[in-house]
């Protein structure tokens, strides 16, 4: 991520300098006092965020906003001033965030943070729309790719996992609520704090002691419980009720 600094008052930049600089990784293209010339930047190169001050000569902060959306819809706008009353104008132009001067270190940490955690959820967002239909797994030295319809079902064992298919048992050395992120939602469902079952391969449900279910799993002679915090919902899923 890297940012600019529209400010006209050298101490206010400075500081707000140290801050970026001490507290996050966020790069500072460039820093300006004259709003004008941010304009003329911004034609030629994209700022993922611009701090930007309201009162300044030439053209006020408000107005430069909406013309550094008008370029660029998706830039991050955090107003930095001395005054409280524009913070209602401030986010009619979507800006993310508004801090006053004089800067507090604890305000300064917790918006640079909101900064970067957004960026990381855009991009594992982005990842995950890229991801493949399957899970990676270990079987005899090698890792293979399982195609979601591979899968019977997927156990914990204390800090990794074993994914049951027709034919093997793979080793994925992740916690089971992290495969459990990583799987269609229509596809699986996770039964018991221990398993995640594929909803098409179930083959059989059978009543439990204390109002559960065990299943039987196409393939497989494991039988898998239904946990009590989770009956409700997999009668709804399994349209039982």
């Amino acid at each position: 991520m890297n940012c600019i600094i529209v400010d006209d008052e050298f101490p206010s930049r400075e500081e707000l300098k140290y801050f970026i600089k001490e507290f996050s990784k966020i790069e500072i293209l460039d820093e300006f006092e004259n709003p004008l010339e941010v304009i003329k930047f911004l034609k030629d190169y994209k700022s993922d965020i611009v701090f930007l001050d309201i009162n300044m000569p030439g053209i006020d902060g408000m107005s430069l906003a909406e013309i550094i959306k008008g370029l660029y819809e998706d830039v991050k706008i955090v107003f930095i001033t001395a005054y409280a009353e524009y913070a209602v104008d401030a986010f009619k132009v979507k800006a993310d965030d508004y801090i006053l001067k004089p800067y507090s270190e604890e305000t300064i940490i917790k918006c640079l943070m909101k900064l970067t955690n957004k960026e990381e959820e855009a991009q594992k967002k982005e990842y995950k729309n890229r991801s493949i239909d399957g899970l990676v797994g270990w079987f005899r030295e090698k890792m293979y790719v399982i195609d979601y319809d591979e899968i019977l079902f997927i156990e914990a064992c204390e800090r990794e996992c074993k994914i049951h298919t027709k034919y093997n048992v793979y080793i994925a050395k992740s916690k089971i609520s992290d495969l459990e992120e990583k799987l269609p939602l229509n596809k699986f469902f996770r039964t018991h704090r221990s398993y995640i079952v594929n909803l098409e391969k179930i083959e059989e449900i059978i009543p439990w002691f204390n109002n559960t279910y065990s299943l039987k799993i196409k393939d497989s002679d494991k039988e898998i419980l239904v946990s009590r915090n989770n009956i409700k919902e997999f009668k709804i899923i399994m349209n039982m009720i």
